[in-house]
């Protein structure tokens, strides 16, 4: 199960971006994950959730937006939606095709809640 080590690669990476004084204020990790990414994403989220559990980042989840996979023809020029890794155009049948999208694995950004202020 892969998504375990990718889980701990974001742990890795909001550390990295967000100062330890703020980690509890981690409400929302954003990510784009493609369809080709090879990622289960329940499966993400679950290790997430797993290696967050009595940490100062347990509140915080993940927010994936699901990229699909898409091929653009230098045949005929149009970009496509495709079936899952079919990169023959299904518009002329040509085969000169460049993947578009669909194989991202990115965070995107980090939401933090407002540090709530003591009153004076």
């Amino acid at each position: 199960m892969h998504e375990l080590s990718i889980a701990e690669s974001i742990l890795d990476i909001i550390r990295q971006n967000v100062p330890r004084e703020e980690l509890g204020n981690v409400y929302t990790v954003n990510m784009k994950v493609g369809e080709m990414a090879g990622v289960v994403c329940d499966s993400l989220e679950f290790s997430f959730q797993a290696l967050t559990a009595g940490t100062p980042l347990a509140k915080a989840s993940l927010s994936i937006d699901h990229i699909p996979f898409q091929i653009h023809c230098r045949s005929c020029d149009k970009t496509l939606q495709s079936q899952f890794g079919l990169s023959v155009c299904p518009w002329c049948s040509g085969i000169e095709t460049n993947v578009v999208s669909g194989t991202e694995l990115q965070v995107v950004s980090i939401d933090l809640r407002e540090p709530v202020s003591e009153a004076p």
